[in-house]
C-alpha cells in the first residue's frame, strides 16, 4: 500500500529457534487492515513453527497476508519463508485466532537463532484516492479535441494498486461459475502474474459482482433489482454499495495523475521512457517520432516499431507482469501502458453532461461504446498520457485490454 506501516505488535518468546515475534499492518489511511495479538512458538520435537494472529479489516471481504522472518531481531527480513500453510497469501478473511504453520526445516535447514522474529503484513491491495478537484483533460500544449481541460471534483474512493492479474481473474471465476455466473469468460493472460486480457466490459462488471459476493460484500451492479450474474442487459450501479466496481472515467484520470497537476504522465513529467512503462516507441528515418514523447535514444530505423525489449519473448501479447514499474504518487502501478483499462462511462464527446455536471461525473446516459484508458503494450506513448481517451464496444475482447476494480470509500 501507499502508506506507512501502523505500529507493530511485539511479543518476546524463548525456544530453540525462536526469540521474538513481531506483527504489523499496512493499509489505507481509512479502514485499514490491522494485525494484532501475534504469537509464535516452535512446536515441540519438530521444526515447525505455529504462528497465530488476529486480523481486523473493516469493510474488506478479504486481504493478502504476508509472513516474513528475521534471524537478527528485525534488522533484516531475509530468512526464506515459502513452506507455509494456513491463513497466509491472498484471500484471507478477517477474524481472530488466524493460524499459519511454517516448516522451518524445509526453508531454513541446519540453522539456529536466539533473535528470531516474525512479521505479518496485511495488505488490502487498494490505494485510497482522496476526494478533491483536479484539472481533467489535456495539458502541456496537447490538443485532443475530445479531452478539453476542465476542473472536475470527485469523492474519495479506493482503486486497486495493480491491474487485475490472470490469477486473480481465475480465482474469482472459479467461484463464480459454481454460484450462478453462467457466462463469465475464461479470459487470457501471458502468465498468472500478468494482467488478464480478452475480457469484455460485460465480463468485467459481472466479475466485480462475483468478487463482491465471494467476499461477503454488497454487489454494485443489478438488473431489475437482482444481482447481475449473467447476460448483457444494461445494469444499474449502486454507487453507495461497498462491493467492487469499475472506476468512472473521471476517477480513473484523477487516480492516474497521482496528485500531480498539469503533466502528461502518471509519474509527474511530460516525458516517458521504457524505464517507466510498457509501450511502443516508433522510429522513422533514424529519429524518434514525436508521437512517442520519448527521451530514450533509439537505434536508426525506418518505419520501425520498438516494443518494450524486456517483454517481447514468447510472442504476443507483449504484456509485463502487473506492477513491473514504479508507482505514482497514489501508489498505483501501470496507469500508463501494459493494458488498456475499462471504465464505467459510456463514451461521448465530453466527460460530463448538463445533467450530471462536473462533480462525480459518470458520463453520458447511454451510448454504443464504453471508455477505455491508459494505453497499452501495442500503442505509442502518445496514447499513454493521463488525458488520452478511447473506447471499445462492450462485447469486444482484446489482447491489450484489461481492468482494475474500484470501491466506494468505506466509512
Amino acid at each position: 500500500m501507499m502508506n506507512a506501516s501502523r505500529p507493530a505488535a511485539l511479543v518476546f518468546l524463548r525456544s530453540l529457534i525462536l526469540a521474538a515475534a513481531w506483527g504489523g499492518a499496512v493499509g489505507s489511511v481509512q479502514a485499514a487492515p490491522v494485525v494484532s495479538n501475534l504469537t509464535a512458538a516452535q512446536r515441540a520435537g519438530t521444526k515447525l513453527v505455529d504462528i497465530t494472529y488476529d486480523l481486523a479489516a473493516p469493510g474488506f471481504g478479504a486481504v493478502s497476508v504476508t509472513l516474513e522472518a528475521s534471524s537478527d531481531g528485525g534488522a533484516t527480513w531475509t530468512v526464506p519463508v515459502t513452506s507455509v500453510t494456513g491463513a497466509v497469501g491472498a484471500g484471507v478473511t478477517p477474524g481472530t485466532g488466524k493460524t499459519i504453520v511454517w516448516n522451518a526445516g524445509a526453508d531454513w535447514p541446519r540453522s539456529y537463532s536466539t533473535q528470531m522474529g516474525f512479521r505479518i503484513t496485511a495488505d488490502d491491495g487498494f490505494a485510497l484516492i482522496p476526494a478533491g478537484s483536479f484539472t481533467m483533460g489535456v495539458t502541456s500544449g496537447d490538443t485532443d479535441s475530445d479531452a478539453p481541460s476542465i476542473t472536475v471534483t470527485v469523492g474519495s474512493f479506493y482503486l486497486q494498486e495493480r491491474e487485475t492479474t490472470k490469477a486473480q481473474w481465475d480465482e474469482v471465476r472459479t467461484w463464480a461459475v459454481n454460484n450462478g455466473y453462467t457466462d463469465l469468460a475464461v479470459g487470457a493472460g501471458k502468465a498468472a502474474n500478468h494482467p488478464v486480457h480478452s475480457v469484455s466490459w460485460w465480463d468485467v462488471v459481472k466479475w466485480c459482482n462475483a468478487r463482491s459476493e465471494k467476499e461477503g460484500l454488497t454487489p454494485v451492479y443489478t438488473v431489475s433489482g437482482a444481482v447481475m450474474r449473467t447476460g448483457t442487459t444494461e445494469p444499474t450501479a449502486n454507487w453507495s454499495a461497498n462491493g467492487y466496481r469499475l472506476p468512472t472515467e473521471a476517477e480513473w484520470e484523477k487516480a492516474a495523475r497521482g496528485g500531480v497537476s498539469g503533466k502528461r504522465f502518471p509519474w509527474g513529467t511530460d516525458t516517458i521512457s521504457h524505464a517507466e512503462a510498457n509501450y511502443v516507441v516508433y522510429s522513422q528515418n533514424g529519429t524518434t517520432n514525436l508521437y512517442s514523447y520519448d527521451v530514450e535514444p533509439r537505434p536508426p530505423a525506418t518505419g520501425t516499431d520498438y516494443y518494450h525489449p524486456s517483454y517481447t519473448a514468447g510472442g504476443f501479447p507483449y504484456t509485463s507482469p502487473a506492477g513491473s514499474f514504479g508507482a505514482n504518487g497514489y501508489g498505483l502501478y501501470d496507469m500508463s501502458g501494459n493494458v488498456w483499462e475499462w471504465c464505467w462511462d459510456w463514451y461521448g464527446s465530453s466527460y460530463y453532461t448538463t445533467s450530471n455536471g462536473t462533480t462525480d461525473p459518470r458520463g453520458p446516459a447511454s451510448g454504443s461504446h464504453r471508455v477505455r484508458r491508459g494505453g497499452g503494450w501495442a500503442y505509442y506513448a502518445l496514447v499513454a498520457r493521463c488525458a488520452l481517451r478511447d473506447n471499445y464496444t462492450l462485447g469486444g475482447t482484446y489482447s491489450d485490454v484489461g481492468f482494475r476494480p474500484a470501491r466506494s470509500s468505506v466509512p
